[in-house]
């Protein structure tokens, strides 16, 4: 690890768990976006403390669900929070050069991407996504159990890079959750 977290993961998970309840009660992300700290992360740089693998649907916002500014989480977003190599690199970027101490795999109730696992036979590139759902689901049919269980698949993946293990024996924590669109609480599992 080229850098020490920027604090436990413990710290981290509190953070996201205040900022979600905070959320709850909100009109507008209560988020640092001034001037000032655009300013700021762009010259002593960026220093999130965590990483969020998500859906890239747009009713998913992990600044706002949260409550985040910006510098304060490392996002990475794919339809239905699968993950690859690429996601896998940049994960290991977030926490072995920034220092970010937690990894939260975040899915969501009626994902369309899971659906399409469920439902569809997609051919052309989304086809990629749905066959890594369908590896996640098996023969799961229920919406939300099936999104548990994506969430599940990613976190297994994610634990099995042998980067990820090594930052795991010096902090680094791997957890899973699952945003309800209907009223936007996260339950962490």
């Amino acid at each position: 690890m080229k850098q020490g977290f920027v604090c436990t993961a413990e710290e981290a998970l509190e953070k996201l768990k205040d900022g979600n309840a905070r959320y709850l009660d909100l009109e507008k992300n209560e988020g640092d976006i001034s001037a000032e700290i655009r300013k700021k992360t762009c010259v002593k740089g960026q220093q999130p403390y965590a990483v969020i693998i998500t859906c890239s649907d747009s009713r998913v916002i992990p600044e706002s669900i949260f409550s985040a500014g910006i510098g304060e989480l490392f996002v990475i977003r794919v339809a239905g929070n699968v993950i690859d190599n690429h996601q896998l690199g940049s994960i290991e970027y977030a926490a072995e050069h920034l220092g970010c101490p937690l990894i939260l795999v975040m899915g969501h109730n009626h994902c369309g991407a899971v659906d399409a696992a469920i439902n569809g036979n997609p051919e052309d590139y989304i086809k990629f996504i749905t066959d890594e759902i369908k590896k996640a689901i098996g023969s799961e049919t229920d919406d939300e159990k099936a999104c548990r269980l994506n969430v599940e698949h990613s976190i297994k993946i994610i634990e099995e890079s042998l980067e990820i293990q090594q930052e795991e024996k010096q902090g680094l924590k791997v957890c899973g959750a699952l945003y309800h669109l209907e009223d936007g609480r996260v339950e962490f599992l």
